[in-house]
């Protein structure tokens, strides 16, 4: 299991009425095959790829979330997605 903390490069855009920059988080998510990736803020974790529960984590800007990748290749699964996190967000 691979854990990566993302802090203040998140887009204050995760918030819930904004769609776009998690749906393609989710996305991005869902391109990387033979992985499980959850995504948690404080003690709530969800699915990163529920495109609804990624909203539903309310992410502000500054804020700290943790990803947890967790199955085949966990380690360069990771860094394909800190990078697309860096790019994007």
């Amino acid at each position: 299991m691979i854990e990566y903390n993302q802090k203040n490069r998140i887009s204050e855009d995760f918030q819930t009425s904004y769609a776009r920059p998690a749906g393609n988080l989710v996305k991005e998510i869902k391109a990387l095959e033979g992985v499980k990736v959850s995504l948690a803020k404080g003690e709530k974790s969800v699915d990163a790829t529920r495109l609804m529960s990624v909203m539903g984590l309310g992410v502000k800007s500054g804020e700290t979330v943790t990803f947890t990748v967790e199955g085949e290749n966990e380690e360069a699964v990771a860094q394909k997605l800190s990078s697309w996190l860096e790019a994007n967000l």
